[in-house]
């Protein structure tokens, strides 16, 4: 009679990827792609990205903003604590990455007074006036609000794509020793 079968080893501790989850951070699926997961990454980038492009299509490019609803100096944070609270939409569209940066930029150099076309990045991000975003939202037919949704689907997706970068692969393999048994 045989001997039982020895149990199977077990799993390799995972190893999380810091560097992996920080650029895939930066752009959608370039910690995968530089795992080595390179189609996995390629459906990350191209899908991510068409995503939240195609939702600033919708919004007229005018719906990933910081606005400046409280022009008063009460500190930086709490300025920008508020500003965020009154617009929650930018929490969910910045984990995209490099993508959404030139709205924080735009936050961080935003002068009332400056004219459009003189804006830093040509106005690329700035908040619109409380005039146009009323214009949109009485004009328009409700795409912009609609863009503002496929953006913040982007950033939150990216959010499990940075996990998957940060895990790596879910199922690996276990290498085989010379003589055929696991290691």
């Amino acid at each position: 009679m045989s001997s039982p079968k020895p149990p199977d080893p077990p799993a390799p501790p995972v190893k999380l990827d810091y560097v992996a989850a920080f650029l895939s951070y930066l752009i959608p699926g370039l910690g995968q792609l530089t795992q080595g997961r390179i189609r996995k990454g390629l459906l990350f980038l191209v899908s991510l990205y068409a995503l939240f492009f195609y939702g600033m299509y919708l919004g007229q490019f005018r719906n990933v903003y910081i606005p400046h609803y409280h022009p008063e100096d009460r500190g930086t944070v709490s300025r920008l604590a508020s500003d965020l609270y009154t617009r929650f939409q930018f929490v969910g569209q910045f984990p995209i990455g490099m993508a959404a940066w030139p709205a924080a930029y735009q936050y961080s150099v935003y002068d009332e007074k400056q004219a459009e076309n003189n804006a830093p990045l040509h106005g690329w991000m700035r908040a619109p006036s409380m005039d146009e975003i009323n214009r949109l939202q009485r004009d328009g037919d409700k795409t912009c609000d609609l863009g503002w949704v496929y953006t913040v689907i982007a950033g939150v997706l990216n959010v499990l794509v940075i996990y998957d970068a940060l895990a790596g692969p879910a199922f690996r393999e276990v290498k085989a020793a010379p003589g055929g048994a696991p290691e």
